[in-house]
């Protein structure tokens, strides 16, 4: 039986986010909310807590882990 050498990375896509959308992350903020609405996209995404009104800028490979769900997508 072979050896296995290193770890097999598993990619998932990368989601697209657009400025407005409100996202559900896995974590709670210490506030106690779960949803964030974006205000920011680039290298970097910027989110705004819903319930404290708490800015954070999180990279975005960081924010695509920590991602649970889209809540609510702004058309257009």
């Amino acid at each position: 039986m072979p050896r296995m050498i290193g770890r097999v990375a598993k990619r998932k896509m990368a989601v697209n986010i657009k400025l407005g959308d409100v996202v559900r992350l896995r974590k709670k903020h210490p506030c106690g909310s779960y949803e964030w609405e974006v205000v920011r996209v680039g290298a970097d995404i910027g989110l705004k807590c819903l319930k404290c009104q708490r800015r954070v800028l999180l990279q975005r490979g960081i924010f695509d882990r920590r991602l649970k769900e889209v809540v609510y997508r702004r058309e257009g």
